[in-house]
């Protein structure tokens, strides 16, 4: 056989074993970490909370994930990915289900800040999980297919969503406590499942024959000694890297775009006077289309070797989907503007996310793509907070979708930023190793 058909074999095994898996674990997190979009349809009236309020809320879920991502990121490094993620899914999965318990402001914020601790981990987890598994060359496109799972589960958990708010009165609770206690349970669950399911490494890997096994083994060993001359090792070398900085920065912008489509679009949607379920339904169709350009545009990424334009024309697309948003008049235009911005968001991050392994490995790489995450997500917080600010003070969606949108054209700009920059910095590298 030859070492091509083996790659190929290879590649193709852990694929089917790691991806459809961790696309299944991301896509029960993401419902989990945004739900509270639909529960505010009825919840935000029976337990008082202000546009503000809500929107400070759903976003201060960021605040625990940004203190306790990097630990969190090292704790898998050190422990393993097995113990570590199933330690996440049963942990949120419980704080997710007390959420149906909440009684006003107070227990609102403390339960969603506590959502973000029990989390934090997870999503940088998961990509230093893949840097272990894929080689560099095929990671934005796996990267895609793992990302997919969140806009897959805006597609399936909208109707879903909308459906559980109908079961108002049912047993004495109301339809959005049903929609946390049920939508919590399949995280538990497949915390549990983790344990026997998941594989920490290539060497451990049982389900390989031993020359698969032997060949991933030895090409992620030459991969990360390739890097080792270049590549930065060090847990304070990838907390302290400039590039870390940017693309935290630029993952602010897009993280602000992303959760303000998980937490106030179905409140975007239902101004036309729609019925939770209509909205669930309707809530569906752009993260639908986004989810067939997100996979094409990272496989187009990983075929030209590209990632910066890759992610500043999506991030500019993005931007210009939410301007139009906020001067949509109909459900039609809402939605296609809507489309605009899936695209964009989902579109940027897999050749985003493969940009920080260019340049880091090891402890490096767990904190640097943690810094990445934790900085950057804190635009959940921000993006949200200021919709609901601004939406308090205007009575309209318009200006904080516009702030977001200028949030992006950042994000886009210090890609550019970041890629000339290192453009620079190789140049005198290049010319040196040619004398």
């Amino acid at each position: 056989m030859t070492t091509d058909e083996l790659e190929t074999r290879v590649l193709r095994k852990v694929t089917l074993r790691i991806v459809p898996f961790i696309m299944l674990l991301y896509f029960v997190a993401f419902v989990d970490r945004v739900n509270i979009g639909f529960a505010a349809l009825t919840m935000n009236k029976d337990i008082g909370l202000s546009p503000a309020v809500f929107g400070f809320g759903a976003g201060i879920f960021f605040w625990g994930y940004f203190l306790f991502e990097v630990p969190s990121n090292l704790a898998l490094d050190k422990f393993g990915a097995r113990l570590w993620i199933a330690r996440v899914m049963i942990s949120w999965g419980l704080v997710s289900a007390a959420m149906a318990f909440v009684q006003g402001p107070i227990s609102f914020y403390s339960l969603r800040f506590l959502l973000g601790v029990a989390e934090a981990g997870f999503f940088p987890g998961i990509i230093l999980y893949l840097s272990y598994w894929f080689p560099a060359r095929q990671r934005a496109a796996v990267t895609a297919l793992f990302m997919a799972a969140a806009p897959l589960s805006t597609v399936l958990g909208s109707p879903i969503s909308g459906a559980l708010l109908e079961m108002d009165g049912l047993l004495g609770l109301r339809g959005w406590q049903w929609l946390f206690l049920l939508e919590a349970l399949p995280a538990v669950l497949l915390g549990l499942v983790v344990l026997g399911y998941m594989t920490d490494r290539p060497e451990q890997a049982r389900w390989l024959a031993a020359d698969e096994r032997a060949w991933l083994v030895r090409t992620m060993t030459a991969e990360i000694k390739s890097k080792a001359a270049v590549a930065s090792h060090s847990l304070w070398r990838g907390l302290a890297d400039i590039r870390v900085l940017a693309l935290s920065l630029v993952y602010f912008g897009t993280s602000a775009g992303l959760y303000t489509l998980g937490v106030w679009a179905p409140q975007i949607i239902k101004q036309f006077g729609l019925s939770p379920l209509e909205v669930g339904f309707l809530n569906a169709v752009p993260p639908t289309v986004a989810v067939v350009v997100m996979i094409w545009w990272a496989r187009h990424s990983d075929r030209t070797g590209e990632r910066t334009w890759h992610v500043v024309l999506a991030c500019l697309l993005s931007a210009i989907g939410l301007a139009l948003a906020g001067i949509a008049s109909s459900v039609v235009a809402v939605l296609a503007a809507l489309t605009l911005v899936n695209v964009g968001i989902s579109s940027s991050k897999p050749p985003l996310w493969s940009m920080p392994t260019m340049f880091l490995s090891g402890s490096a790489a767990a904190a640097g793509i943690a810094t990445i995450n934790s900085i950057g997500n804190l635009g959940g917080f921000v993006g949200p907070a200021m919709i609901g600010w601004i939406k308090d003070r205007t009575g309209s969606f318009a200006g904080g979708l516009y702030f977001v949108a200028a949030l992006l054209v950042l994000s886009a700009m210090l890609t550019l930023l970041l890629s000339r920059s290192q453009s620079a910095k190789a140049e005198p590298a290049a010319q040196a190793q040619s004398h």
